[in-house]
């Protein structure tokens, strides 16, 4: 399935809907006019874990397309939020996962020019979370460097300690997409949490498709525009570190719950990469996507001081 949280009114409260074609299905209002109680959010749907699933999946199929008023609304007529608007940890991102980017960024970066031996792993707090449509802040006072990364969302449905690759993917309930946008004039001696972790540095959605749908994770191609000029373009497959090592290497020591996010990594094409660098400014729309799953688009607004052009270099 595919599954958003919405907003069907400016002022209303997110919602959590199944996406059809064209057409969203409001989750709880439908349980409410067939008398049966579903879940209204997304965490309260992955915390039922495979049955709460199983048993959506049983009310979408016998409606038959036939939807009580006033619980299907057009796609186009609904605000998408993040999927998981506020997640309840820091999401888990991992850092030189495609060889070309580990190369850019040895370059550009100061990073190592050889491949990690383990995931590099470092995290973005819930409050970086947006969504489709929204801005991303850039405040001239913080940085000057404000860069893209596209990523593969994977989103866990059970709790995993210390679990082999061979029961990791046991444990995925489904995938997203996240732009991973990061101030990298923000590093601190090697720490990323600062650079990456700011306000509305992390845009997700614009849905979630159950892993069900998604035969293999590992085979989708992924892009980056920024301005419509496609940055980015590679595919899953070149990920260095797959999921199942992602997930028996972090919960060997941290233990992950339902809801918890892992962004995957991104290929080459960043803009701390290009020569000359290109950043991100005021005025700038970034659009990302994955196969299968959808894409996002969000632009950039000036968050601090007004600001001038002629910065871009």
């Amino acid at each position: 399935m595919k599954l958003v949280t919405f907003r069907a009114a400016p002022d209303g409260a997110g919602r959590l809907g199944v996406v059809l074609d064209d057409i969203v299905v409001d989750v709880a209002g439908l349980g409410a006019a067939i008398g049966q109680p579903l879940p209204g959010a997304m965490l309260e749907l992955i915390d039922l874990g495979r049955p709460g699933l199983d048993a959506l999946r049983a009310v979408i199929d016998a409606q038959n397309g036939l939807w009580p008023m006033g619980t299907a609304r057009p796609l186009a007529n609904v605000t998408l939020l993040a999927p998981i608007p506020r997640p309840r940890k820091n999401i888990f991102g991992i850092g030189l996962n495609y060889a070309e980017h580990v190369e850019e960024s040895s370059r550009s970066l100061d990073t190592a020019k050889e491949m990690p031996k383990e995931p590099v792993i470092f995290s973005k707090p819930p409050t970086a979370v947006t969504g489709p449509g929204a801005p991303v802040q850039h405040d001239i006072t913080m940085t000057k460097q404000l860069d893209w990364e596209v990523e593969l969302a994977v989103i866990l449905g059970s709790r995993a300690t210390k679990v082999s690759e061979a029961e990791a993917m046991d444990h995925v309930w489904g995938y997203s997409v996240m732009i991973d946008v990061s101030a990298r004039d923000n590093r601190r001696a090697g720490q990323w949490i600062y650079s990456k972790g700011m306000d509305s540095y992390a845009p997700f959605g614009p849905c979630i498709v159950t892993a069900d749908e998604i035969a293999d994770p590992h085979g989708l191609d992924l892009w980056l525009t920024v301005n419509g000029v496609e940055k980015q373009r590679s595919n899953t497959r070149h990920m260095y570190f797959k999921i199942p090592a992602l997930i028996a290497d972090l919960s060997k020591g941290i233990t992950l719950e339902p809801g918890d996010i892992i962004a995957t990594g991104t290929p080459e094409g960043v803009g701390a990469g290009r020569d000359p660098q290109e950043w991100l400014w005021p005025g700038d729309i970034i659009e990302a996507g994955v196969e299968g799953i959808g894409a996002l688009r969000n632009p950039v607004v000036a968050a601090g001081p007004a600001e001038t052009g002629g910065q871009r270099g």
